[in-house]
């Protein structure tokens, strides 16, 4: 049995006449009357009722219309949703991000694609940097919206650049450097250093180590946190500096003073996929995530 069998015994149903069917599907007059007799013969029992006249449906008849148009929308519903996921009208899609970088970036993109993609489901996944690139090689991530890792840590995975943010020094209010308008390296590498985890962000110490290269020696770090609200609280308490980006100014307001570092070149933020995953979907939210970041 075949979907056309179904349309053609709908159509003459509700015709109540082959020929009548045969207009209404432009399909020719014995093609119908020859898919009917296979249908019958396939299923073991007469649907119609034949007169000189007319067909009237048998009471087997009535009963398998009734299926055979549930059969048929439900069919047309599959093919309309599989469409709709496949150019991006409908969906879920799963994207993992850094705080600290995105929190100016994140929100216009959101708009932006729900804007676009009502109907698509957008998940997102607060993570570290290790986490993220776990995740998309799993393909349990489809965009992750990070810092770009190292060539050796990105391998198998594509991305777009967003943004480049400078990076600063965050103190709390009452420091001695909390009004200087820019900070030179040489005046923080005595600083005690808050920084993150090395489990989770590997590449935040040696990124803090590369900054302080030139003067020979990098700040004493005295503490590690797992993420970017800890790490600025232990910097309101007056625990220690941080190196954090430009972006994190967003998040604290005045409990936080975050002042350009001198002489550092600034951060890239990207986006980040899996080679060989994109969908439209992965499409639409990167670029949605590079108009705003513009």
């Amino acid at each position: 049995m075949e979907l056309r069998h179904l349309r053609y015994f709908i159509a003459t149903a509700e015709e109540e006449n082959v020929s009548r069917a045969a207009l209404k599907l432009h399909v020719s007059q014995p093609a119908i009357s020859r898919q009917i007799h296979d249908l019958e013969y396939e299923l073991g029992f007469q649907l119609f009722e034949r007169s000189a006249k007319s067909l009237k449906l048998t009471e087997a008849g009535k009963k398998f219309l009734a299926d055979a148009k549930t059969i048929l929308q439900f069919t047309d519903d599959a093919v309309k949703n599989a469409k709709a996921v496949a150019s991006g009208a409908r969906g879920e899609i799963h994207v993992g991000y850094a705080p600290s970088l995105t929190v100016k970036i994140l929100p216009p993109t959101l708009r932006a694609f729900q804007a676009q993609f009502p109907n698509v489901r957008v998940a997102l996944h607060d993570l570290s940097g290790e986490e993220m690139l776990a995740r998309l090689r799993e393909e349990k991530l489809h965009v992750a919206l990070t810092v770009l890792p190292e060539k050796e840590t990105a391998r198998g995975l594509q991305h777009q650049e967003l943004a480049r943010h400078a990076v600063c020094v965050a103190v709390a209010p009452k420091h001695p450097l909390a009004r200087s308008k820019s900070v030179k390296l040489e005046q923080l590498v005595n600083e005690p250093l808050i920084g993150f985890r090395r489990e989770e962000y590997p590449g935040y110490l040696d990124f803090v180590e590369n900054i302080f290269a030139p003067l020979g020696r990098a700040p004493r770090v005295v503490e590690e946190h797992d993420g970017i609200t800890s790490l600025l609280a232990a910097v309101e308490a007056g625990r220690g500096i941080a190196l954090v980006s430009e972006a994190v100014a967003c998040l604290v307001g005045p409990r936080v003073k975050v002042i350009p570092a001198a002489g550092v070149p600034p951060v890239a933020v990207v986006a980040l996929w899996k080679k060989g995953a994109v969908t439209a979907l992965v499409e639409k939210f990167v670029t949605a995530a590079l108009e705003s970041a513009r």
